[in-house]
């Protein structure tokens, strides 16, 4: 049987942001499978193999045509990943739904204040794009992304944890996670900033989990694209799931002093379940690998002496 690659030789991950970024755009990852019956079916004779990060473990993809059973209540725990797609789930040119590609309908309803912000920023990405060696985005010098760009950038495999007070979010991109409390306790009115903020969350329907988060740092940005946010700054996240294998998410944004409007920065991304015994592997980013990457490739790039 003709065996996959593992995702090590296919996508070689540099721990660095920016590399990260363009080796994902040449090499797509591996469609991982769902799962649920489909665990225990054999691949066709001939087919390829999908492998996880754990040595390159193969992970037998589901039959087609299969259906998922019916969504649990009031549970959206499991391995979930949202497959690749530079646009959705690497949001290389900012919040998919609203992405920085210069047309009419994905200009966002700036109040001047959100305009003067968004102006002082310098994305690699998009229409504003500047030259590598040159850009002020935090995350490309290893500051944590914070919410809600963790739901907008290099969104990778997620593994959710449900306890009785709280859902865990584990994210790929960073080795990330977060704290979702439901012990009916209320958001923080003037907390101490964090980088990814304080969240809660509850059901709203047997499906539909939705969290609000606030106190989030200023000094991080919405997306890639350098979208500004203050410290008013809400976040809105819609786990839908739609049967046992499907869970979908929606992202809304909400701050009075940059925008007019709240505004949806992710549409309905959809998640396929993986095996409970799926292996996700880390990306990272490091100082070290970031120095050697300027050196190498980011200044010269922008014509600057890299000495």
């Amino acid at each position: 049987m003709e065996r996959v690659p593992t995702m090590r030789k296919r996508f070689v991950a540099p721990r660095i942001v920016l590399a990260v970024l363009i080796i994902s755009l040449v090499r797509p990852q591996t469609v991982l499978p769902q799962s649920g019956a489909a665990n225990n079916q054999k691949a066709a004779p001939g087919a390829p193999v999908n492998v996880d990060g754990w040595e390159g473990r193969p992970v037998t993809a589901p039959v087609k045509g299969h259906k998922a059973a019916p969504a649990p209540r009031h549970d959206i725990s499991g391995i979930w990943d949202p497959g690749f797609d530079p646009l959705r789930t690497l949001g290389v040119l900012g919040a998919s739904a609203k992405p920085e590609d210069g047309k009419p309908e994905h200009e966002l309803p700036y109040t001047p204040l959100g305009r003067e912000a968004l102006n002082r920023t310098k994305p690699s990405n998009g229409t504003r794009s500047v030259l590598p060696a040159e850009t002020n985005d935090p995350v490309v010098y290893c500051d944590p992304q914070g919410m809600p760009r963790e739901d907008l950038y290099e969104l990778r495999t997620t593994q959710i944890l449900q306890t009785p007070v709280s859902v865990v979010i584990l994210y790929q991109f960073g080795k990330i996670w977060r704290v979702v409390w439901t012990d009916g306790r209320k958001l923080p009115i003037d907390a101490e900033p964090r980088w990814f903020g304080y969240s809660v969350g509850k059901w709203e329907d047997d499906y539909t989990f939705v969290v609000q988060t606030s106190g989030i740092d200023e000094r991080t940005w919405i997306d890639r694209a350098g979208r500004p946010h203050s410290s008013d700054l809400r976040v809105e996240e819609r786990f839908r799931r739609v049967d046992h294998d499907h869970l979908e998410l929606t992202v809304t944004i909400n701050d009075p002093q940059m925008y007019t409007k709240p505004w949806v920065a992710l549409d309905r991304l959809r998640f396929e379940l993986q095996t409970p015994n799926f292996d996700v592997r880390e990306m990272l980013c490091s100082p070290t690998d970031l120095a050697e990457y300027n050196k190498l490739i980011g200044n010269p790039v922008s014509g600057k002496d890299s000495k």
